[in-house]
């Protein structure tokens, strides 16, 4: 019974000690800004969580974006 107890104890410790740390600490909220020639803000998007590659795929997947008419500038803010 302790053999049982104590490979169950190792078990939950190693399952704890590969949890993704690294992907908590490698997050960040993100959100689609517009900005109009004059720098102020116009237009706000909708906040999303990414991690990890899904945040290194999604930030190069979505570079600034000027707009040839207006001078307004979307881009992608993230913190």
């Amino acid at each position: 019974m302790k053999r049982k107890v104590l490979v169950a104890f190792l078990f939950l410790f190693t399952a704890w000690g590969f949890t993704s740390c690294e992907a908590l600490n490698d997050c960040e909220v993100c959100k689609f800004v517009t900005k109009n020639s004059d720098g102020d803000v116009t237009e706000t998007g909708v906040e999303a969580e990414y991690c990890g590659a899904t945040l290194v795929a999604f930030k190069a997947a979505n570079p600034d974006i000027t707009n040839p008419v207006t001078g307004a500038v979307t881009s992608l803010e993230c913190n």
